[in-house]
């Protein structure tokens, strides 16, 4: 039964050999995906290419099943995988430099790594952009420290926060996910753009 390592079947060693080879993995899909072009990534914005919200919406849902079906049949035991905790305003403030930082250049953190790694001079420049950004973060951590652990609700998982169980939590996201598909359709028919 998983978690894996918090279940001694595999090592720490074993864990992170695993991760490197998906990650590796990741990086493939997101390149073959055209996640590596800047002008495919800032589409979501534009309306004219919605590949990136349907290949991740596609990937939270398929993790999303897979963990749920998984903890039914007793193959993964939910209690023990790690769940991030969840600082309310740190979230706020980061999601806004990201998201300014993802319409003004089109990369997020990882998918600049995936262009930097095919050689995208724009990619390598967020990439730089990316460990200036950790550099300034740490020199100045005791200053922001406040802010950054502020609001801290643990490690809630969205069906606690809905009041409803697991299942029907993951129908809704996945009923979300079909309605979001078809404005995503619609929306690449009505801001139609001929080469990018």
């Amino acid at each position: 039964m998983g978690p894996l390592v918090v279940n001694g079947i595999i090592s720490e060693n074993t864990n992170l050999f695993l991760a490197f080879l998906i990650g590796i993995g990741f990086g493939f899909v997101l390149e073959q995906c055209g996640f590596s072009s800047s002008r495919k990534l800032a589409g979501v914005f534009y309306g004219y290419d919605t590949v990136v919200l349907k290949v991740f919406f596609t990937g939270a849902i398929t993790c999303m099943l897979g963990l749920l079906f998984f903890s039914l049949f007793g193959w993964v035991d939910l209690s023990l995988v790690f769940v991030n905790e969840t600082y309310v305003y740190s979230a706020i403030v980061g999601g806004v430099i990201m998201g300014i930082g993802f319409i003004i250049g089109g990369f997020c953190p990882g998918t600049s790594i995936c262009g930097a790694a095919i050689g995208k001079i724009d990619g390598m420049v967020f990439v730089l952009g990316l460990f200036i950004g950790i550099f300034i973060f740490g020199e100045l951590y005791p200053l922001e420290k406040g802010l950054y652990l502020a609001k801290n609700l643990g490690s809630p998982k969205f069906s606690d926060f809905l009041g409803l169980s697991s299942g029907l939590t993951a129908l809704l996201i996945i009923i979300a996910a079909v309605i979001m598909f078809w404005i995503g359709e619609w929306a690449e028919k009505k801001f139609p753009r001929e080469e990018y």
